[in-house]
């Protein structure tokens, strides 16, 4: 199964608080907010959601081909996601721009502020699907993840106008656009991933009612955090996950990629919707206990001893089947 993902690259900062923001938050005060934390750590690693899912899944052992916009400091990136299995080669490269960064702040209840400069990702716009999908042989599936909202726009009507089956996963960016812009990104989608505060955000910005949000798309995979994920197609039973059993919380950045990762790699190799998830909710978890979105290693047997306990024998004996995960220094 070829699939595409089309989305963000970028440079991660982040950042560790060691108290809690709602200290800091005066009630009546809130809409003029002017706040500074003193942070005691800095860590700078590679990112974005597009490279996130890409990695995730080319650590699995599958070869996602890589649709996104990056900077003229693009080449130590291209290196490490080509050493994990992702097909680079249509990535647009800026003569001019660098690389969009991202910059996080998390506190020691794991909450998060942000903030994002797009960088060469505003590029993304001038990115063609259909050429892509012809010089592979055709794409199975397109993951139109957080990128240059145009961008995801023009890709999500390619999809339609091209007959490739597409997961909308408008993340971060919801916060960016309008009402209408959702609803064009969404409609047609074959899979619509989001979160519970997402899914209550799109509701708010179309206008929509929950059940006509779902009409627009044949399945809808909601992570609920610590509760797992549920993931509902019509006319089938709502299947409930969830999270894999976990060593430690270290960093929840990247948590929602990795599953989309181990999701898209379920769903690649013929999985069933419930164990595709229960992949997912695994990678999430070694993403979770890993500081840097792409860190995180394991080994074949590793991993399914680590994937049995969490859910079971049976399970895993079909993951086995597949999984061939790539080891690299």
């Amino acid at each position: 199964m070829k699939i595409g993902v089309a989305g963000s690259i970028g440079r991660d900062h982040l950042m560790t608080f060691p108290g809690d923001f709602t200290d800091s938050l005066v009630e009546g005060s809130l809409a003029k907010v002017s706040l500074s934390f003193l942070v005691d750590s800095l860590d700078i690693r590679r990112g974005g959601v597009a490279g996130n899912i890409a990695f995730g899944m080319g650590v699995l052992g599958l070869d996602p081909i890589l649709i996104a916009a990056v900077g003229k400091d693009w080449a130590d990136y291209d290196a490490w996601l080509t050493r994990h299995g992702v097909n680079t080669a249509h990535a647009k490269v800026s003569k001019t721009l660098h690389t969009a960064s991202f910059m996080v702040t998390t506190d020691r209840s794991l909450n998060q502020i942000a903030s994002f400069f797009p960088g060469a990702m505003s590029e993304a716009r001038e990115i063609e699907i259909g050429p892509i999908a012809d010089s592979v042989g055709g794409l199975d599936l397109l993951v139109i993840s957080p990128d240059d909202p145009e961008a995801m726009l023009r890709h999500s009507q390619a999809a339609r106008d091209l007959g490739i089956p597409f997961a909308a996963d408008p993340s971060q960016q919801l916060a960016r656009m309008e009402g209408e812009e959702v609803k064009n990104l969404i409609r047609g989608a074959k899979y619509l991933l989001m979160n519970e505060y997402e899914l209550a955000l799109t509701l708010q910005k179309t206008g929509w009612s929950d059940r006509e949000l779902f009409d627009q798309v044949e399945i809808r995979v909601i992570t609920l955090g610590s509760q797992g994920a549920r993931i509902e197609e019509h006319g089938k039973p709502t299947i409930k996950i969830g999270c894999a059993i976990e060593r430690s919380k270290i960093d929840p950045t990247g948590v929602g990629d990795a599953f989309r990762s181990g999701f898209l790699a379920g769903i690649s190799w013929g999985f069933d919707h419930e164990l595709s998830a229960q992949l997912g909710a695994m990678l999430a978890t070694y993403c979770l206990e890993t500081i840097g979105t792409q860190e995180y290693r394991f080994d074949e047997a590793e991993f399914m001893s680590r994937f049995t306990e969490s859910f079971g024998n049976d399970a895993a004996a079909r993951v086995a089947t597949k999984i061939r995960p790539r080891v690299v220094g």
